[in-house]
């Protein structure tokens, strides 16, 4: 193709090859970093954030495989004229070196002549199009044969405001290759003057960014898709919190159950402890609840899974079980009936807890557990654990027995319930020795509300991974 020298101006001089070279250094030691990148972001595809990474390094990539391409071509200077120029550039073949669909075969170039209505493509103009190298070039009367029908105005308005107007080229359209393919080529072009100044021929450079689209679409589509996760994550965390608030006991700080001027009053505090991620809202709970006889049911509990689905089921087995606490159920029981009723559910889900029942009369705890930590007993500035009756994980096995414990408090006694969470980067051992080793801290509050507050000191930190509930009864008469 003739150098696109215009009447008006000189031709550029290429830049120094060492410059080149620097540059081709850069690309590709650049490619490698992004490389590294996407293969680090290598997942299943489920995760939206993954997927959006991973296109935009394809895309970056893609961008930069091209870079290099055009750099390598700047460097060597432009191609030696073929031997026996006499021959018309219009049929000569593509170039056997150039694989295709390589990115050499992804740009080609053109030029018409308007005073000759003569038309010059290079061989990879042919492969971009389909056309068969043996035809001759098409004029610009016939190229928007193979433009899409919807974007044929688009290229007839940037070829006549190039040739009328002299405005440089610079746009995209749509062609149908003839085996029915359709292709995105960007076109840049300028008018080359005669010597009178007039349009005598038109210049392009023609390359097919059909794989770029391809990757930006994927870019947008995985951004999209990943800006519908998070606030589907949004909606789903605020619906869950929601709920969670709406089911656990509505008192805040303190309270004393039974009423004042009953006999071993318990004074009551508990607090949720989110985790430090940004995971979804679990499906913990606690609960204190005066009942119809006058004693006092504790529980808390711990519903596997996390999201709304979870809270809901959450919400559910609360329900459950302050109705049948109300009816009198034992602890024991009231497991046995909340195992049948996960195991019923349409959608299986396994969960842990601890119910208790305190008598104020005669200070007894009686209480039953299923696959959860036992509460443990602070008395006279030490801890224990209380000793664990038999219990399996709620929904684990079919008409699973729990069994039942009873203790006696005393005066000044301190019981502290909670959920898996609080273990959260942990063992359960060293957990609760941890706990344990708070009873000095425990023996000199004041109020149940205190202790709560030194168990968020001590183990609501920045590396929680997991929401937990804490729930401490003391005894007060």
């Amino acid at each position: 193709m003739p150098s696109p020298v215009s009447a008006d101006r000189p031709a550029a001089q290429p830049p120094g090859r060492g410059s080149v070279e620097a540059l081709i250094t850069q690309t590709r030691r650049l490619k490698g970093d992004v490389n590294a990148v996407r293969r680090d972001t290598r997942s299943d595809g489920s995760d939206p954030q993954e997927r959006w990474q991973r296109a935009l390094c394809d895309l970056a990539l893609h961008q930069l495989d091209d870079l290099d391409t055009h750099l390598a071509q700047l460097r060597e200077g432009p191609p030696p004229a073929p031997a026996g120029s006499a021959e018309p550039a219009a049929v000569r073949p593509a170039p056997a070196a150039v694989p295709r669909g390589s990115l050499l075969s992804r740009v080609g170039s053109a030029e018409w002549n308007l005073l000759t209505d003569e038309a010059t493509w290079s061989g990879e103009l042919y492969q971009i199009l389909g056309i068969d190298p043996d035809r001759p070039a098409l004029t610009l009367d016939e190229l928007p044969s193979l433009v899409l029908d919807e974007d044929r105005p688009k290229l007839t308005a940037m070829v006549t405001d190039c040739l009328v107007d002299a405005k440089p080229i610079d746009g995209e359209f749509r062609v149908v290759r003839p085996e029915g393919t359709l292709r995105t080529v960007h076109m840049m072009g300028e008018p080359v003057l005669g010597a009178d100044g007039g349009t005598a021929s038109m210049w392009a450079v023609l390359r097919d960014v059909s794989e770029l689209r391809r990757n930006q679409r994927t870019v947008c589509e995985t951004r999209d898709s990943l800006h519908h996760h998070r606030r589907q994550e949004q909606t789903e965390h605020r619906l869950a919190a929601e709920l969670q608030e709406a089911v656990l006991p509505p008192w805040r700080g303190s309270l004393r159950l039974p009423h004042e001027g009953a006999r071993a009053t318990l004074d009551l505090a508990a607090h949720r402890l989110p985790a430090a991620t940004a995971t979804p809202i679990g499906g913990d709970w606690y609960d204190a609840l005066e009942l119809p006889d006058g004693q006092t049911l504790l529980s808390v509990g711990d519903l596997t899974g996390q999201g709304v689905t979870v809270a809901s089921g959450m919400a559910m087995l609360l329900g459950a079980v302050r109705g049948m606490a109300m009816a009198g159920t034992a602890p024991g029981q009231l497991l046995a009936m909340l195992n049948q009723l996960l195991d019923a559910t349409v959608q299986p889900a396994l969960g842990s807890a601890v119910c208790c029942r305190y008598r104020p009369e005669t200070r007894s705890l009686v209480w039953a557990q299923a696959g959860h930590p036992a509460p443990l007993l602070y008395r006279d500035g030490t801890g224990r654990t209380l000793d664990t009756p038999d219990g399996v994980l709620l929904g684990a096995s079919s008409g699973a027995a729990y069994g039942e414990s009873e203790v006696t408090l005393a005066p000044g006694d301190l019981l502290l319930l909670h959920t898996d969470g609080l273990m959260s980067g942990h063992s359960r051992s060293a957990a609760v020795d941890r706990l344990i080793g708070l009873a000095p801290r425990f023996g000199a509050a004041r109020t149940a509300q205190d202790c709560v507050r030194t168990v968020v000191e001590e183990f609501g930190g920045a590396g929680r991974e997991d929401d937990a509930c804490v729930l401490v009864a003391k005894v007060t008469g």
